[in-house]
């Protein structure tokens, strides 16, 4: 879902909508479209605003006005925008975890913090969703955390999300730790193939491969 292009049909008054409302969360309640966009625009970093996004966003059903509100959440970055996203990672809405996922995509860079704190959590799910994260870190630092992750993870899916990524930006510092996860999961003949496609695209371009 990309997040969030004004659209050249947006009314030129929509920027000034939010005047008429009280405030951002009033603006967020409103039964006009142009005025929840333009409040979900208006957001700051008040706590009022960040939960009246993150509440306005559940429940929104016009599509350019959930990104915009998502992508509000983004804009303000705030550990608490943070932590809203993260609740949104937790249900059951697939449109809606995939929103959250692609503000903390822009989010993340301000809070590195974040991944690995994500990566950890206890639920595998959040885990799995969050290893897509570590795609837009360089690759000593995504390497370094999802090889964190993996050097512990018990459920076979949230490997295979890593290794997944692995497989785009890892580099040479995974390969002990790609082939210690295979030994401990010798019954998973679809991980061991995607080990193995992860250390031939690693190793083929180390430093030493190359030379």
């Amino acid at each position: 879902m990309p997040l969030v292009r004004k659209p050249a049909g947006a009314s030129p008054a929509a920027d000034s909508v939010l005047a008429s409302t009280a405030s951002v969360p009033v603006g967020l309640a409103s039964g006009n479209p142009e005025e929840r966009w333009a409040a979900a625009r208006a957001a700051t970093a008040a706590s009022e605003d960040i939960a009246a996004l993150a509440a306005a966003v559940r429940e929104e059903k016009d599509a350019r006005v959930r990104e915009a509100i998502f992508m509000g959440l983004a804009r303000v970055g705030t550990p608490e925008c943070a932590e809203r996203l993260i609740e949104l990672l937790r249900g059951d809405s697939a449109s809606l975890r995939t929103g959250a996922l692609d503000a903390l995509r822009i989010l993340i860079g301000n809070l590195p913090a974040l991944l690995p704190r994500l990566l950890g959590d206890a639920d595998a799910d959040v885990r799995i969703l969050s290893c897509e994260l570590a795609r837009g870190f360089p690759a000593d630092q995504a390497t370094k955390v999802l090889c964190d992750l993996l050097a512990g993870e018990t459920q076979v899916n949230v490997c295979a999300a890593a290794i997944d990524v692995l497989t785009e930006v890892g580099n040479v510092a995974a390969l002990p730790v790609l082939t210690a996860c295979e030994q401990r999961f010798p019954h998973e003949p679809f991980l061991a193939f995607a080990i193995k496609v992860a250390i031939d695209r690693i190793a083929s371009e180390s430093p030493a491969a190359r030379g």
